[in-house]
């Protein structure tokens, strides 16, 4: 518990609630997350990233024999003059890349039992991504969404690009406890918001979802599988410890259940109970896995109840204290 409150102290969070001083602490972590590319870059404008296409670009790629059609602005003298033969340069094209997080903030997130909410996490984890894009000099931009509303951020370079995304996340974290849903609302879901972020990342862009995806539907999965045939995805789940293994008590209780609409009884300190619950919740986490891969998207768990610090450090390679 001590350890938790010094986390907590570290971040100045409540582990509920979002403040803008939690979101800029990831500005000194970017190191933490690794934005290169690992696909081919196949954006239309140009940027920072080498494509495999050649062509007029920055980037000298080789010379070779002069060929009819070649540009004789692109003839290289030198070669010529040493080989005696016509050479022309050829260049690599730079690509850009922009970088757009999903952000998901409904009412299943809303939920955390040893360090953060699951909501808290996603942001956490949208901020230290949108920081580490604007150091590298991408472009970045997000769609943040909860069950009442969703809001769009079209890409900037700029750094008030990255406050803009952190200060959406806030309002709709804010407002995602609400139920107030007006008659002609259509309550905001997981499928809906990728079918917005399609029409937001330009084929090359690189995207980051960001949720529990316990509302990972048929239509949701089709939006992402369309996504990835163009742009570079990587999906992080976020889970809670509760959601993985029942808490551990010395003595037998029966303790009442509720999501604030359904109440549920179940037994704590019962081994058949415990396994059942263990088992039932890990092959869900594996269909979601497994649903994703299919997809073609990178799949990075990511736990609610950990620090992101410390579990980020063991793909970075990175010390942080």
């Amino acid at each position: 518990m001590q350890d938790i409150a010094k986390w907590l102290a570290k971040y100045q969070s409540d582990g509920v609630n979002l403040g803008i001083k939690e979101l800029i602490h990831y500005q000194g972590k970017t190191a933490l997350v690794n934005l290169s590319p690992r696909k081919t870059v196949q954006a239309k404008l140009a940027g920072a990233y080498l494509a495999k296409t050649k062509g007029r670009g920055m980037e000298f790629d080789e010379a070779r024999h002069y060929q009819a059609g070649d540009d004789i602005r692109a003839i290289d003298w030198r070669v010529t003059a040493r080989t005696g033969k016509t050479h022309t340069k050829l260049y690599r094209e730079e690509k850009e890349r922009p970088v757009f997080v999903l952000t998901d903030l409904s009412s299943s997130m809303q939920f955390g039992t040893q360090f953060l909410f699951k909501s808290v996490q996603a942001a956490h984890l949208s901020a230290l991504i949108a920081w580490s894009a604007r150091k590298r000099g991408d472009r970045i931009g997000g769609l943040i969404f909860n069950q009442n509303q969703h809001i769009e951020c079209k890409p900037f370079t700029r750094q008030k690009a990255v406050l803009s995304l952190l200060n959406s996340m806030i309002k709709v974290q804010q407002g995602a406890n609400s139920n107030e849903i007006s008659p002609n609302q259509e309550q905001v879901t997981l499928a809906n918001a990728c079918a917005r972020l399609r029409r937001l990342a330009h084929p090359g862009s690189l995207v980051f979802i960001i949720s529990d995806f316990s509302q990972l539907d048929e239509i949701a999965k089709q939006h992402i599988a369309q996504l990835s045939k163009h742009c570079e995805v990587i999906a992080y789940p976020i889970s809670d410890p509760f959601e993985h293994r029942l808490p551990q008590v010395k003595m037998s209780q029966r303790v009442t259940l509720s999501d604030g609409q359904n109440r549920q009884q179940i037994v704590l300190g019962e081994k058949n109970t415990e396994a059942l619950y263990c088992n039932q919740h890990q092959a869900q986490f594996d269909k979601i896995e497994n649903t994703l891969k299919q997809c073609k998207a990178q799949v990075i768990q990511i736990d609610a109840g950990t620090p992101l610090e410390l579990q980020l450090d063991r793909f970075s390679g990175s010390k942080y204290k």
